[in-house]
Protein backbone atom coordinates (compact mmCIF):
# COMPACT_ATOMS: atom_id res chain seq x y z
CA UNK A 1 0.00 0.00 0.00
CA UNK A 2 1.30 3.19 -1.17
CA UNK A 3 1.19 6.60 1.09
CA UNK A 4 2.25 10.16 0.12
CA UNK A 5 3.64 12.11 3.08
CA UNK A 6 3.62 15.30 2.93
CA UNK A 7 5.74 17.78 4.74
CA UNK A 8 4.48 21.62 5.42
CA UNK A 9 6.65 24.30 6.67
CA UNK A 10 4.24 26.75 7.97
CA UNK A 11 4.79 30.52 9.15
CA UNK A 12 4.09 31.25 12.76
CA UNK A 13 1.65 34.08 12.97
CA UNK A 14 2.99 37.42 14.70
CA UNK A 15 0.40 36.34 18.28
CA UNK A 16 3.77 33.95 19.41
CA UNK A 17 5.45 33.99 21.91
CA UNK A 18 8.86 35.94 22.33
CA UNK A 19 12.15 34.37 20.45
CA UNK A 20 12.79 33.25 23.86
CA UNK A 21 16.03 34.69 25.30
CA UNK A 22 13.12 34.68 28.54
CA UNK A 23 14.01 31.71 30.27
CA UNK A 24 16.78 29.04 31.07
CA UNK A 25 20.85 30.22 32.06
CA UNK A 26 21.36 33.56 31.26
CA UNK A 27 24.99 34.92 30.18
CA UNK A 28 28.32 32.70 30.52
CA UNK A 29 27.80 28.73 31.66
CA UNK A 30 28.74 29.67 35.61
CA UNK A 31 26.22 32.33 35.78
CA UNK A 32 22.99 31.67 37.69
CA UNK A 33 19.82 30.15 36.20
CA UNK A 34 16.84 32.86 36.52
CA UNK A 35 14.68 32.24 39.80
CA UNK A 36 11.53 33.41 38.19
CA UNK A 37 10.04 32.22 35.12
CA UNK A 38 9.72 34.52 32.73
CA UNK A 39 7.02 36.54 31.31
CA UNK A 40 5.62 35.53 28.10
CA UNK A 41 5.96 39.48 27.30
CA UNK A 42 8.36 42.32 26.41
CA UNK A 43 7.38 45.11 28.20
CA UNK A 44 7.88 49.00 26.81
CA UNK A 45 7.71 51.37 29.87
CA UNK A 46 6.44 55.43 28.33
CA UNK A 47 10.21 56.60 28.33
CA UNK A 48 11.34 59.36 30.11
CA UNK A 49 14.83 60.14 29.08
CA UNK A 50 13.79 60.16 25.17
CA UNK A 51 13.85 63.80 24.33
CA UNK A 52 9.75 63.19 24.09
CA UNK A 53 6.88 64.79 25.63
CA UNK A 54 4.84 62.33 27.91
CA UNK A 55 1.86 61.98 24.94
CA UNK A 56 4.28 61.54 22.54
CA UNK A 57 6.88 59.11 24.27
CA UNK A 58 3.61 56.93 25.34
CA UNK A 59 2.98 56.93 21.68
CA UNK A 60 6.29 55.75 20.50
CA UNK A 61 6.46 52.95 23.17
CA UNK A 62 3.13 51.78 21.92
CA UNK A 63 4.02 51.91 17.64
CA UNK A 64 7.33 50.11 18.75
CA UNK A 65 5.36 47.42 20.38
CA UNK A 66 3.10 47.18 17.54
CA UNK A 67 5.97 46.61 15.48
CA UNK A 68 7.58 44.24 17.82
CA UNK A 69 4.44 42.14 17.46
CA UNK A 70 4.40 42.28 13.65
CA UNK A 71 7.70 40.04 14.07
CA UNK A 72 6.69 37.81 16.64
CA UNK A 73 7.84 39.52 19.60
CA UNK A 74 4.53 39.92 21.70
CA UNK A 75 5.09 43.31 23.26
CA UNK A 76 3.01 45.58 25.28
CA UNK A 77 3.48 49.29 25.92
CA UNK A 78 3.05 49.18 30.05
CA UNK A 79 4.89 49.68 33.19
CA UNK A 80 7.03 46.50 33.62
CA UNK A 81 6.95 45.08 37.01
CA UNK A 82 9.35 42.37 38.62
CA UNK A 83 9.90 39.11 36.33
CA UNK A 84 9.05 40.98 33.23
CA UNK A 85 11.37 41.34 30.37
CA UNK A 86 11.67 44.74 29.39
CA UNK A 87 12.39 47.01 27.09
CA UNK A 88 14.05 50.55 27.38
CA UNK A 89 13.98 53.55 25.18
CA UNK A 90 15.95 56.91 25.45
CA UNK A 91 17.47 58.99 22.89
CA UNK A 92 19.72 61.26 21.98
CA UNK A 93 20.22 64.53 19.78
CA UNK A 94 23.32 64.21 17.08
CA UNK A 95 23.25 67.58 14.90
CA UNK A 96 19.84 67.64 13.13
CA UNK A 97 19.25 63.81 13.76
CA UNK A 98 17.92 62.43 16.85
CA UNK A 99 19.47 58.84 17.79
CA UNK A 100 17.02 56.26 19.92
CA UNK A 101 18.74 53.53 21.90
CA UNK A 102 17.70 50.73 23.21
CA UNK A 103 19.00 48.41 26.57
CA UNK A 104 17.29 45.09 27.21
CA UNK A 105 16.76 44.21 30.60
CA UNK A 106 15.91 40.81 32.09
CA UNK A 107 13.45 39.66 34.60
CA UNK A 108 16.75 39.43 36.78
CA UNK A 109 17.49 42.84 36.22
CA UNK A 110 20.45 42.13 34.64
CA UNK A 111 21.33 44.17 31.29
CA UNK A 112 21.19 41.51 28.13
CA UNK A 113 22.10 43.94 25.50
CA UNK A 114 22.20 47.22 23.88
CA UNK A 115 21.28 48.50 20.27
CA UNK A 116 21.11 51.77 18.58
CA UNK A 117 18.42 52.79 16.39
CA UNK A 118 18.68 54.37 12.98
CA UNK A 119 18.87 58.55 13.20
CA UNK A 120 15.44 60.32 12.35
CA UNK A 121 14.81 64.20 12.02
CA UNK A 122 14.90 66.19 15.16
CA UNK A 123 12.31 68.05 14.11
CA UNK A 124 9.63 65.66 13.86
CA UNK A 125 10.85 63.51 16.76
CA UNK A 126 11.22 66.44 18.68
CA UNK A 127 7.39 67.95 17.85
CA UNK A 128 5.89 64.25 18.08
CA UNK A 129 5.47 63.89 14.63
CA UNK A 130 3.36 60.47 14.03
CA UNK A 131 4.54 59.58 10.82
CA UNK A 132 8.45 60.19 12.14
CA UNK A 133 7.61 58.30 15.21
CA UNK A 134 5.81 55.35 13.20
CA UNK A 135 9.20 55.57 10.40
CA UNK A 136 11.64 55.38 13.71
CA UNK A 137 9.10 51.86 14.96
CA UNK A 138 9.52 50.74 11.13
CA UNK A 139 12.97 50.82 11.24
CA UNK A 140 13.77 49.44 14.42
CA UNK A 141 11.84 47.00 15.24
CA UNK A 142 13.58 44.49 12.81
CA UNK A 143 16.98 45.22 14.49
CA UNK A 144 15.56 44.79 17.89
CA UNK A 145 14.36 41.28 16.67
CA UNK A 146 17.81 39.72 15.63
CA UNK A 147 19.38 41.01 18.83
CA UNK A 148 16.94 38.85 21.11
CA UNK A 149 17.59 36.09 18.55
CA UNK A 150 21.37 36.60 19.64
CA UNK A 151 20.69 36.67 23.42
CA UNK A 152 18.25 33.86 22.83
CA UNK A 153 20.77 31.49 21.39
CA UNK A 154 23.51 32.69 23.88
CA UNK A 155 20.79 30.84 26.90
CA UNK A 156 20.35 28.42 24.78
CA UNK A 157 24.01 27.08 24.75
CA UNK A 158 24.11 27.82 28.29
CA UNK A 159 21.06 26.21 29.39
CA UNK A 160 21.04 22.31 30.50
CA UNK A 161 17.72 21.78 29.38
CA UNK A 162 17.95 23.73 26.42
CA UNK A 163 16.78 21.75 23.05
CA UNK A 164 20.26 22.55 22.25
CA UNK A 165 21.90 20.28 24.68
CA UNK A 166 19.22 17.28 24.96
CA UNK A 167 16.80 15.51 22.87
CA UNK A 168 13.53 16.68 22.44
CA UNK A 169 10.37 15.21 23.77
CA UNK A 170 7.41 14.93 22.07
CA UNK A 171 3.75 13.84 22.96
CA UNK A 172 1.00 11.80 20.81
CA UNK A 173 -2.07 13.87 21.49
CA UNK A 174 -5.65 12.80 20.56
CA UNK A 175 -6.88 11.83 17.29
CA UNK A 176 -9.94 12.53 15.98
CA UNK A 177 -12.47 11.33 12.97
CA UNK A 178 -11.19 8.06 12.19
CA UNK A 179 -13.45 5.75 11.44
CA UNK A 180 -13.30 2.25 12.76
CA UNK A 181 -11.03 1.79 15.55
CA UNK A 182 -8.62 4.37 13.86
CA UNK A 183 -8.83 7.39 16.64
CA UNK A 184 -6.88 4.73 18.97
CA UNK A 185 -5.17 2.47 16.61
CA UNK A 186 -3.14 5.13 14.81
CA UNK A 187 -1.72 6.96 17.88
CA UNK A 188 -0.49 3.75 19.41
CA UNK A 189 1.24 2.68 16.09
CA UNK A 190 2.72 6.40 15.93
CA UNK A 191 4.00 6.01 19.53
CA UNK A 192 5.50 2.93 18.60
CA UNK A 193 7.77 3.97 15.74
CA UNK A 194 8.57 7.86 17.31
CA UNK A 195 11.00 7.03 19.66
CA UNK A 196 14.73 6.81 19.08
CA UNK A 197 18.12 8.38 19.18
CA UNK A 198 16.72 11.62 18.39
CA UNK A 199 13.50 11.78 19.80
CA UNK A 200 11.86 11.07 22.99
CA UNK A 201 8.16 9.62 23.96
CA UNK A 202 6.67 11.93 26.40
CA UNK A 203 4.29 10.93 28.87
CA UNK A 204 2.02 14.30 28.89
CA UNK A 205 1.94 17.13 27.36
CA UNK A 206 3.01 19.20 30.10
CA UNK A 207 6.27 17.03 29.97
CA UNK A 208 6.83 17.62 26.17
CA UNK A 209 8.56 19.98 23.47
CA UNK A 210 6.19 19.08 20.96
CA UNK A 211 2.81 17.89 20.95
CA UNK A 212 1.01 15.69 18.25
CA UNK A 213 -2.85 16.30 16.73
CA UNK A 214 -4.53 13.65 14.63
CA UNK A 215 -7.11 14.70 12.61
CA UNK A 216 -8.39 12.54 10.18
CA UNK A 217 -11.18 13.22 7.22
CA UNK A 218 -13.01 10.89 4.82
CA UNK A 219 -14.36 11.55 1.13
CA UNK A 220 -16.10 9.17 -0.87
CA UNK A 221 -13.37 7.93 -3.79
CA UNK A 222 -13.47 6.17 -7.03
CA UNK A 223 -14.90 2.60 -7.48
CA UNK A 224 -16.30 2.43 -4.05
CA UNK A 225 -13.02 3.10 -2.14
CA UNK A 226 -12.90 6.12 0.48
CA UNK A 227 -9.85 8.81 0.05
CA UNK A 228 -8.18 9.23 3.80
CA UNK A 229 -6.68 11.91 4.51
CA UNK A 230 -4.92 11.81 7.77
CA UNK A 231 -3.56 15.67 8.82
CA UNK A 232 -0.64 15.41 12.49
CA UNK A 233 -0.11 18.96 13.24
CA UNK A 234 2.59 19.33 15.58
CA UNK A 235 2.49 22.57 17.80
CA UNK A 236 5.47 23.87 20.24
CA UNK A 237 5.25 24.07 23.88
CA UNK A 238 4.22 27.33 23.52
CA UNK A 239 1.26 26.22 21.02
CA UNK A 240 2.41 27.45 18.58
CA UNK A 241 1.59 25.37 14.97
CA UNK A 242 6.00 24.66 13.80
CA UNK A 243 4.69 22.11 11.05
CA UNK A 244 2.68 19.72 9.75
CA UNK A 245 2.67 16.01 8.33
CA UNK A 246 -0.44 14.80 5.84
CA UNK A 247 -0.75 11.51 4.18
CA UNK A 248 -3.34 10.87 1.40
CA UNK A 249 -4.61 7.17 -0.19
CA UNK A 250 -7.30 5.86 -1.48
CA UNK A 251 -8.60 2.36 0.73
CA UNK A 252 -11.25 0.03 0.45
CA UNK A 253 -13.69 0.42 3.68
CA UNK A 254 -12.64 -2.88 4.78
CA UNK A 255 -9.08 -1.77 4.74
CA UNK A 256 -10.17 0.22 8.18
CA UNK A 257 -13.71 -0.47 9.25
CA UNK A 258 -13.49 -2.19 11.71
CA UNK A 259 -10.20 -2.67 12.51
CA UNK A 260 -7.35 -0.32 10.64
CA UNK A 261 -4.78 -3.21 11.39
CA UNK A 262 -1.79 -3.34 9.23
CA UNK A 263 -2.88 0.20 7.65
CA UNK A 264 -2.46 1.96 11.05
CA UNK A 265 0.80 0.09 11.47
CA UNK A 266 1.97 1.47 8.03
CA UNK A 267 -0.01 4.69 8.38
CA UNK A 268 1.93 5.48 11.79
CA UNK A 269 5.44 4.43 10.48
CA UNK A 270 5.33 6.91 7.85
CA UNK A 271 4.00 9.47 10.16
CA UNK A 272 6.23 9.07 12.58
CA UNK A 273 8.84 9.85 10.18
CA UNK A 274 7.10 12.84 9.30
CA UNK A 275 7.04 14.05 12.41
CA UNK A 276 10.48 13.61 13.64
CA UNK A 277 11.40 15.50 10.53
CA UNK A 278 9.31 18.71 11.57
CA UNK A 279 10.64 18.48 15.09
CA UNK A 280 14.30 18.61 13.62
CA UNK A 281 13.90 21.04 11.23
CA UNK A 282 12.28 23.14 14.37
CA UNK A 283 14.78 22.47 16.25
CA UNK A 284 17.74 23.72 13.54
CA UNK A 285 16.09 26.65 12.75
CA UNK A 286 16.35 27.63 16.44
CA UNK A 287 20.04 27.30 16.07
CA UNK A 288 20.55 29.68 13.15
Amino acid sequence: MKYLLLLLPLTLAACGTLPQPFYGNPGSPEAAKLSLPPAPVLMLPTPKTALLDDKSAALYAHDLAAQLAEHDVPSVAAPSAKGNWQLGISASLNGAKIVPAYVITGPDGKIYGHQTGAPVPAAGWSNGDAATLQTAANADAPTLTALMTTINAQIQQSNPDSLENRVPKVFMGTVTGAPGDGDTSLPLNIERNLPGPNLELAKTAAQADFTVIGKIKTTPGPQGQIQVELDWVVRDSNNRIVGQVTQIHDLNPTDINPYWGDVAAAAGSEAAQGITTVVQNEILKKKK
